[in-house]
């Protein structure tokens, strides 16, 4: 069932939409080689520094695409999330233009308390944004719509990166 958003949509952009939601899954060919980084990024972000925590994102987000065989993107890790009365942004994703590459943007802190954001959040946020960069260059759609098949691979990857992980 398409989101309400969908009817909107011209047609073009609808083939995309049914395209984009048929896809469920994404499958990392190494998922368990990234364990050791999930685990320093949970460690890092409760510490709260900003510099490290950005450091272990870079490593992840482009471990995942090396992982897939596509480009790095540029990784930023921001303070308090900006929000407005829409609400609270966690992350951006903005594609690349000409030479320059792909960048995801994450905030580490809430927008009205600035705590640290809780560690399965914040790496579903990455894998969000990842998940976006994904659909134009591993996919190959021609947009990054919010469809149910979208959060499902969102899902599947956080799964091979956390719910698998050795205890």
């Amino acid at each position: 069932m398409p989101y309400a958003y969908y009817t909107n949509l011209k047609s073009k952009d609808k083939a995309i939409y049914r395209s984009s939601d048929k896809i469920e899954t994404i499958e990392l060919p190494d998922a368990s080689s990234f364990y050791p980084l999930i685990q320093q990024l949970e460690t890092t972000l409760a510490t709260e520094s900003q510099k490290e925590t950005e450091r272990i994102l870079k490593n992840l987000a482009n471990g995942i695409l090396s992982n897939l065989e596509l480009e790095p993107v540029t990784i930023k890790l921001l303070t308090a999330r900006p929000s407005h009365d829409w609400g609270e942004l966690h992350g951006l994703y903005e594609p690349s233009e000409g030479k320059q590459r792909a960048k995801i943007t994450v905030w580490m802190r809430t927008a009205h308390h600035k705590r640290v954001v809780a560690f399965r959040t914040f790496l579903r946020t990455l894998l969000h944004e990842i998940c976006h960069h994904l659909d134009y260059k591993f996919l190959d759609l021609e947009d990054s719509f919010h469809t149910e098949g979208f959060f499902k691979r969102e899902s599947s990857l956080f799964k091979q990166l956390v719910s698998e992980k050795p205890k």
